[in-house]
């Protein structure tokens, strides 16, 4: 019973781990990002739309599941029967691993529409920190060529 107590909490963790990955707002680097230079462009906010920014799937949920389903797989039956179990409790606990990870790590997005001083339209997609663009509204937009951010 101990076993599983601590498997179970080595779950917990490894999800917590997962849900505290890098933000993608718009005031959130990623330390390769540190130093570096960025081109600005200004524009004006067109529209916004709320998204959803889908969860991560890495191994890590679905190997934490199926090691804790493992374990209590093995807990029924005996000889065989408890080989059956475990191997069961593996592939079921990693399939719920892998979805209750996707699931944590939802964030709630923001669709940014602006129109560059240049006259190019353009549509970032990042997490939702609270900024509330507006209609209207002066903004940056920040690249690096492959990572795009509007920013006040």
């Amino acid at each position: 019973m101990v076993v599983k107590k601590g498997m179970v909490l080595m779950v917990v963790a490894a999800l917590g781990v997962a849900g505290c990955a890098s933000g993608l707002g718009g005031g959130t680097y990623g330390r390769t990002e540190a130093r570096r230079a960025m081109s600005v462009q200004y524009g004006v906010v067109e529209s916004v739309r709320p998204v959803q920014l889908e969860g991560t799937k890495s191994p890590l949920g679905a190997g934490a599941g199926a090691v804790v389903g493992g374990v209590a797989g093995s807990g029924v039956g005996g000889g065989r029967g408890q080989i059956v179990g475990a191997t069961v409790g593996a592939v079921a606990g990693g399939l719920a691993g892998a979805a209750l990870e996707e699931v944590a790590t939802r964030r709630p997005g923001v669709e940014v529409t602006v129109r560059l001083d240049n006259g190019r339209v353009i549509a970032v997609v990042q997490e939702d920190e609270g900024e509330g663009f507006r209609l209207g509204e002066r903004v940056r937009v920040l690249s690096d060529g492959g990572t795009m951010r509007v920013a006040r």
